[in-house]
């Protein structure tokens, strides 16, 4: 997952592109936040058909040399709900839902907001899902057996975000989700270009939850990424 000046970004998409082909990537998936979070400067539905429009133009700027996925980041409402319409949400390649909001409450609450926006039919993946920040902030109390054993059934990837700060899902909650059968996607959550470089931290928190190549959505190759997020 990636953020440009769209949101809360900064660096333009076209220049989060030309970053993406100097680090050898076949596609990425940029994924501003949209909704109601007024602290990311969220896409609102009267500027969401600019952004895809903006992301189109790009694909056709840099046709067979760089695939630039239609993403978005959804925060999860109080009731579980997807924080954007479905009518939008149909239209993007790549779904992440996330929690930014009502980070203490209890376990069951938490549990069954997660559990509900999952039933949303165009999630792809939880982004940073416990929602923690090191040193800064404690991960989300939820029933990990119970998230887990749904984004397996209703087949949504389980982020491994890379940004140093966040480093979410943890080592052990990685190897738990693997146990429980469920695939990861590594996602840098950059903001700055330079922060792509980050993958790595991505990659190695992965192999410390004693993740594989198989296990990780995103070193697929574009067809084969594609095929996979389908429901």
């Amino acid at each position: 997952q990636l953020h440009s000046t769209w949101s809360d970004g900064n660096n333009s998409m076209e220049v989060v592109c030309e970053q993406a082909i100097r680090l050898g990537y076949e596609y990425i998936a940029i994924t501003d936040h949209v909704g109601n979070l007024k602290i990311a400067n969220s896409i609102d539905e009267k500027r969401f058909p600019k952004y895809l429009k903006e992301i189109e133009k790009l694909n056709g700027k840099y046709k067979g040399r760089l695939t630039i996925l239609k993403g978005a980041e959804c925060n999860i409402k109080d009731d579980g709900s997807i924080d954007f319409p479905n009518s939008c949400l149909k239209q993007l390649d790549v779904v992440l839902m996330s929690l930014h909001s009502g980070l203490k409450q209890d376990k069951v609450k938490i549990t069954s907001r997660i559990l509900k926006a999952m039933d949303n039919p165009y999630v792809t993946i939880f982004a940073h899902p416990t929602a923690r920040k090191i040193g800064v902030r404690k991960s989300v109390d939820f029933d990990y057996p119970k998230v887990f054993e749904k984004a397996k059934a209703r087949n949504i990837f389980l982020e491994a975000n890379a940004y140093p700060d966040r480093l979410d899902l943890r080592d052990m909650d990685i190897k738990a989700a693997l146990k429980a059968g469920c695939r990861l996607s590594i996602g840098t959550d950059a903001h700055y270009i330079e922060q792509m470089h980050y993958m790595e931290l991505g990659v190695a928190q992965a192999r410390r939850g004693w993740a594989e190549k198989k296990d990780i959505l995103n070193t697929l190759p574009l067809k084969d990424f594609l095929k996979a997020i389908k429901k």
